[in-house]
């Protein structure tokens, strides 16, 4: 079993940055891949970037290529989202998600969630 806290959303304003963290229990963890999903007020939650238990080829959604980036640290079962020249479009709660099997990750289907964190971008 795993259990996935995330923190780090607030307020910011347009060109600021944000980083998020997702700590995770659970000793498995350190071999699941790990995916960062927002979800904005009446749109689909979307994969906004992935990473491996090795964190190699990390995914990026083409909207935050450049702008955000996926990193892990196995050692405190940790994954983090950093955010810079955030968007008001970058509003959403965001969701970090694992599960043993990656293509269940990226189909949006991971066994594991957490409850979420708002992040909140103003122009």
């Amino acid at each position: 079993q795993v259990q996935l806290v995330e923190s780090g959303g607030g307020l910011v304003q347009a060109g600021g940055t944000l980083r998020l963290t997702c700590v995770a229990s659970g000793r498995s963890f350190i071999v699941y891949d790990v995916g960062w999903f927002r979800q904005a007020p009446g749109k689909e939650r979307e994969l906004v970037a992935a990473i491996t238990g090795f964190a190699d080829s990390p995914y990026y959604n083409d909207a935050v290529k450049g702008r955000f980036t996926i990193s892990r640290d196995n050692a405190k079962n940790a994954v983090y989202l950093h955010m810079n020249s955030l968007k008001p479009e970058d509003t959403a709660v965001y969701y970090c998600a694992s599960d043993p099997d990656p293509s269940r990750l990226r189909a949006s289907r991971a066994a594991y969630w957490g409850q979420g964190t708002q992040v909140t971008v103003s122009s």
